[in-house]
C-alpha cells in the first residue's frame, strides 16, 4: 500500500506525490465499498473540501468514484468547513461524508478524512475495513467510475451550500442576543481556510462588529502554515491592536481548531480555553454531566470537576475517542490539547468556528475579559504549567525507545514519587503531588511527543529533562500548552 497510509485523522499526503488522482480513486472505491457493506449505499455521502491546490478538482474525482458505485453524491458548491461538512450528514441524513482537507498541514499537502453516518471522526472500527479494502484495490486496480455528466443525468449528484443549515444549527446553540447587547468588537482570521466568511456572516447578521484579516483564498496560506498557534498570530495580534477590538480568533485550515488573543496580544492556550469553556458552562449555564478529555489534556479540568461534581472520562489521542465519550457516554463537552473542542448539542466533531462563537458568548455573557476569568480560575483552583515537546528519532532509534517506554516502570519522578502509570496512548505517569508526564510515538513519522504539566516551571522542566534521559530522545521542538 505504498504512498497511503491511514493516520490519526485520515490519509493526508504531499500533492502530485502520493496524493494523486489514482490514489485518491482507490480510497474513493474503498469507501464505497465500505458504505455498500453497511448497506448505507441509499443515503448517499457529502463530499466537501479546503482552498487547498486542486482540491476542488479531487472533490470531483471522488463523486466520480462514488457515484459509479450507484451511490448518491452531496457536493458542496464551494470550500467548506470540516464541521459545516459534518453537520450536513445529519441535514441529508447521509451514510457519511467525505472532506478533502491536510487541516493545518503545510500547503503541499491534501488528504481524505471519512466521517461516518455518526457526523464526527471515524473510529478505527470504520477505519480499518475501509483499509483491508483498499489493499485489494490497489492490488487488482478495480475502480468503478461514471464521468459527472452521467453522474448528473442519473440524479446521482446533487449540489448543496451547507453554511444555511449550519448557521441555524448553531443560533440554536450560541446566545446571540447576549453578544449583540454587549457589541463585542471582533477580529477574525480564517486563515486563507475553508472557514472564510462564516464567523464574518454569522457575527455580522447578529451586529457584532467584526473585521477579517486573510479571508481569500490562498492556497499557499500567505507562505505560512494555517494553524492557529501562537507563533502564527502575530498579524492577528496587530489587527486586534490597530482596530481596538475586545478579542481576535482564528480557525485552522479547514476549520475545525482555534486560536485566540486578547488585546494585549496574549494567546490562550487550547488547554487554558477548555477550562475557561468549562467554568463557563457549569457556571453560567448550568450544566452537569460528564467532561470527556484526551490522555494530553490538562487535568485542571479534572480538579475543576472534582468540585462540580462532575465525572471526567479520559481517552486516548484523537477527537474520535472525544467524539465517542459525547455519543456515548453523554460528555456535555468534550476537548484536546491540540484545539479541538465540542459541546453538547453539536455534532461530535471539533469545531473552531462553534467554539469561537462560544467564546464570544462567554466574554458577552460575563461582561469580564478572558485575562480576568481566567485569573478567577487559578486562584480557586491553581495554575498549572504544560508544554508538548515534539521529539525525533530515526525510524531504527523508534523501536528501540518504543520498547524501553514498554519496560519502564519508575517508582519516583523529579524527586516525586508515582502514583499511577497508564499505558491508555502511550505511557503516562501520574505523580502523587498532581503532576505528570506522557510520552507517545507518531503513527506516522519517527517523532516522539513529550507532553508534562506540573505546578512550576522548574518541576516541568525537570520532569521533561529526566524522560529525556531515561528514554535516549532529543528535543526538536516545543509547544506551550499552558502559562509557561
Amino acid at each position: 500500500m505504498t504512498g497511503i497510509k491511514f493516520g490519526t485523522d485520515g490519509w493526508r499526503a504531499v500533492i502530485a506525490e502520493d496524493f494523486t488522482f489514482a490514489n485518491v480513486r482507490c480510497v474513493s472505491q474503498a469507501i464505497a465499498q465500505h458504505l455498500i457493506a453497511l448497506g448505507l449505499i441509499e443515503r448517499g455521502v457529502v463530499v466537501g473540501f479546503d482552498t487547498r491546490f486542486l482540491a476542488e478538482k479531487f472533490a470531483l474525482v471522488v463523486a466520480e468514484v462514488l457515484s459509479g458505485s450507484g451511490i448518491k453524491v452531496f457536493l458542496c458548491k464551494k470550500y467548506s468547513p470540516t464541521p459545516a461538512v459534518a453537520h450536513a450528514v445529519t441535514v441529508h441524513k447521509a451514510g457519511g461524508a467525505v472532506m478533502l482537507t491536510a487541516s493545518h498541514n503545510p500547503a503541499e499537502y491534501l488528504g481524505i478524512k471519512f466521517i461516518p453516518a455518526y457526523a464526527g471522526p471515524a473510529l478505527p472500527a470504520d477505519i480499518e475495513p475501509i483499509v483491508a479494502c483498499l489493499a485489494d484495490i490497489l492490488s487488482s486496480g478495480t475502480v468503478n467510475r461514471y464521468s459527472l455528466a452521467k453522474a448528473w443525468e442519473k440524479g446521482l449528484v446533487e449540489v448543496i451550500e451547507p453554511f444555511g443549515d449550519y448557521a441555524k444549527h448553531l443560533e440554536t446553540i450560541i446566545d446571540f442576543a447576549v453578544i449583540k447587547e454587549r457589541g463585542i468588537s471582533v477580529v477574525v482570521d480564517p486563515m486563507f481556510g475553508a472557514g472564510i466568511g462564516y464567523l464574518e456572516e454569522l457575527l455580522g447578521r447578529h451586529d457584532c462588529k467584526v473585521t477579517a484579516i486573510h479571508n481569500w483564498r490562498d492556497p499557499l496560506f500567505g507562505g505560512s502554515l494555517p494553524e492557529p498557534s501562537a507563533n502564527h498570530l502575530h498579524q492577528l495580534c496587530q489587527a486586534v491592536r490597530e482596530r481596538k477590538a475586545d478579542l481576535g480568533v482564528a480557525l485552522d485550515g479547514d476549520a475545525d481548531r482555534l486560536g485566540v488573543v486578547d488585546p494585549e496580544g496574549r494567546y490562550y492556550s487550547p488547554n487554558e480555553i477548555l477550562v475557561l469553556f468549562l467554568s463557563y458552562l457549569v457556571e453560567s449555564r448550568g450544566w452537569q454531566g460528564t467532561v470527556a478529555r484526551t490522555v494530553a489534556t490538562t487535568h485542571l479540568l479534572d480538579k475543576m470537576a472534582a468540585s462540580y461534581g462532575l465525572d471526567v472520562v479520559e481517552t486516548p489521542v484523537g477527537f474520535k475517542y472525544i467524539g465517542q465519550a459525547m455519543r456515548e457516554r453523554q460528555a456535555f463537552i468534550g476537548g484536546e490539547e491540540s484545539g479541538g473542542v465540542s459541546i453538547r448539542g453539536h455534532i461530535p466533531e471539533k469545531d473552531g468556528i462553534l467554539a469561537s462563537l462560544l467564546f464570544i458568548e462567554m466574554l458577552a455573557k460575563t461582561g469580564k475579559t478572558a485575562a480576568q476569568l481566567l485569573a478567577q480560575i487559578s486562584a480557586s483552583f491553581g495554575r498549572p504549567f504544560s508544554e508538548r515537546l515534539d521529539l525525533s528519532s530515526s525510524e531504527a532509534a523508534k523501536q528501540e525507545i518504543i520498547a524501553k517506554m514498554e519496560n519502564w516502570q519508575p517508582t519516583t519522578l523529579a524527586g516525586a514519587r508515582v502514583k499511577t502509570i497508564s499505558r491508555l496512548d502511550g505511557l503516562k505517569i501520574i505523580l502523587e503531588n498532581g503532576s505528570w508526564c506522557l510520552v507517545r510515538s507518531s503513527g506516522t513519522e519517527p517523532v516522539f511527543r513529550i507532553y508534562t504539566e506540573a505546578a512550576s516551571p522548574e518541576e516541568k522542566k525537570a520532569l521533561q529533562q529526566e524522560v529525556r534521559q531515561a528514554l535516549s530522545l532529543e528535543t526538536e521542538e516545543g509547544k506551550a500548552g499552558w502559562m509557561s
